[in-house]
């Protein structure tokens, strides 16, 4: 499970990151006890829309997740691209991340992660949120850029929601054209 109270003060105690937590709380807001009480996940993560997501998820871990935070982290991030399949067996949803630096890549389906992968998926994607708060609070064309790159993000997650859609709809036409034609083979 993770904790942000806890990410938080273990960032303070460490030497290259402690300024990570001192530049937010200064030009941004001092930090609260819940990460969806901060002004990244009210103003920019609240708004891309997973509740009807039925996600593949790894069948082994125990700990409690969020998973729903997990996936706004991912899928807000500027540093990794994700696509979401419908995995054939189960019918549910498989969210692979991508994520490329330098040169290598690396994908990841989500429903394969260990629970200590996903724990450090959270302080990855958290912390890349918070440092991009503190670029959109120090300068002005700094900040066009991030919420231009936000507006893109919230767009691609719509645009999969309404392919997600099409793709049921196409899917319910054709299993309906299939059951009317066996219905019509078995009148013969």
């Amino acid at each position: 499970m993770f904790n942000f109270k806890e990410f938080i003060e273990n960032l303070k105690e460490n030497d290259e990151k402690k300024d990570i937590v001192e530049k937010y709380e200064k030009n941004v807001e001092i930090l609260p006890e819940k990460f969806e009480d901060t002004i990244i996940y009210k103003d920019y993560l609240n708004k891309f829309n997973t509740t009807n997501l039925d996600l593949l998820l790894p069948e082994y871990i125990d700990e409690d997740f969020d998973f729903e935070l997990l996936v706004k982290l991912v899928i807000s991030s500027f540093s990794s691209s994700y696509v979401l399949e419908k995995d054939q067996e189960t019918w549910k949803m498989e969210l692979l991340i991508n994520v490329s630096a330098w040169d290598k890549h690396v994908a990841k389906k989500l429903s394969e992660l260990w629970g200590f992968q996903i724990a450090r998926m959270y302080e990855i994607y958290i912390e890349e949120q918070m440092n991009l708060e503190i670029l959109a609070h120090e300068d002005e064309k700094e900040k066009d850029i991030v919420l231009s790159q936000r507006a893109n993000n919230l767009d691609k997650w719509k645009l999969t929601l309404d392919n997600l859609v099409v793709s049921q709809l196409k899917e319910e036409e054709q299993k309906e054209k299939e059951d009317k034609l066996n219905d019509l083979m078995n009148q013969l």
